[in-house]
């Protein structure tokens, strides 16, 4: 059986567990790293409770921590020589649960300990990357990333960011309603065109709503992703997003797309051009080549610096992007 050596040393994950697993956490440091892999777990399982983080990840798993639990509630990390245990940073390392609640997870992880939870989160499907495959989109702190393999998407949480699942129950309550009224109509035997258009034109307006919203966080998370001076090569935030645009583009046949490549202002102008049409193609071709998706169904267009994301600072990096535009 071919075999992949993970980032813990000594074990492996084989090929049928990168098959069948559904997130891998890239992480430069082995603490980050395990705080990735309880990350991984919120993000599949988003109304899990505290005690339910305790009987996933139980002490057991780590008795080399100096304290006699794996999790603790941010909010009792009182004084600064106790938060130096914990991870209690809530813009970044804290889990933020349903209820309110932060938890905090503990910063020591010995080896053996770390090997264990390794191990332990595969039964979820959480496998975790060699440390040397983590050297881009960690982030701040040398944090840690996730990816999602074998085409898993993982649960939106209630009071998330997205909404679908409110549109659902609304389309839920329309199809009730017009059932109900439909069958009330047919008891007096009057006409029902008028309602059947009436729950065909409210599916509509669901479906068409839910569709703008997702592009416009794609939109919002694709514009976001910066390149490095000078060149053209996508980061992994940017393939992130390219694969979630991808997946509307399938379930929506209809929609044409342009990209268009940006840069910052340093450089001669003619460089730059070229630089943006490069940037631009980059982002067509992975849709093509890694997603499947028709390159009738997109354009690339190279702005060169003319047209700057912070017009105040051309230089800034926030002004190397690219950006796309539905077209159809």
């Amino acid at each position: 059986m071919e075999e992949i050596k993970s980032a813990h040393s000594g074990e492996y994950v084989s090929a049928s567990e990168i098959a069948g697993a559904k997130v891998r956490v890239y992480g430069k440091a082995q603490n980050r790293t395990a705080l990735g892999i309880i990350h991984a777990y919120h993000v599949m399982y988003p109304h899990a409770k505290f005690e339910d983080f305790e009987k996933a990840f139980p002490t057991a798993l780590n008795p080399d921590s100096g304290w006699n639990m794996n999790f603790k509630k941010a909010a009792e990390c009182k004084t600064d020589n106790e938060k130096g245990f914990w991870f209690t940073d809530e813009k970044e390392e804290t889990i933020n649960l349903q209820d309110g609640t932060k938890i905090a997870v503990v910063k020591m992880w010995t080896k053996p300990s770390f090997e264990r939870l390794v191990n332990h989160a595969k039964q979820y499907g959480i496998v975790v990357a060699d440390f040397e495959k983590a050297d881009k989109g960690i982030g701040k702190k040398g944090g840690f990333r996730l990816e999602y393999l074998n085409g898993y998407v993982p649960p939106v949480p209630a009071g998330g960011k997205s909404k679908t699942w409110l549109w659902i129950l609304i389309a839920a309550i329309i199809i009730i309603l017009a059932l109900i009224f439909f069958l009330i109509r047919s008891c007096n035997k009057q006409p029902q065109v008028v309602e059947v258009e009436k729950v065909v034109t409210e599916s509509v307006i669901v479906h068409d709503t839910l569709y703008l919203q997702q592009i416009e966080d794609i939109e919002k998370d694709f514009n976001a992703a910066q390149f490095q001076l000078g060149k053209a090569d996508l980061s992994d935030d940017a393939k992130f997003v390219l694969h979630d645009l991808a997946k509307i583009m399938q379930k929506n046949p209809d929609i044409h797309l342009k990209i268009e490549g940006h840069t910052s202002a340093e450089g001669n102008a003619s460089f730059n051009q070229q630089l943006s049409e490069n940037r631009a193609k980059a982002a067509v071709d992975f849709l093509v080549e890694h997603e499947g998706i028709d390159a009738s169904r997109l354009d690339a267009e190279g702005c060169g610096s003319s047209k700057p994301k912070n017009a105040e600072d051309p230089m800034a990096s926030e002004n190397r992007r690219t950006e796309f535009i539905v077209l159809e």
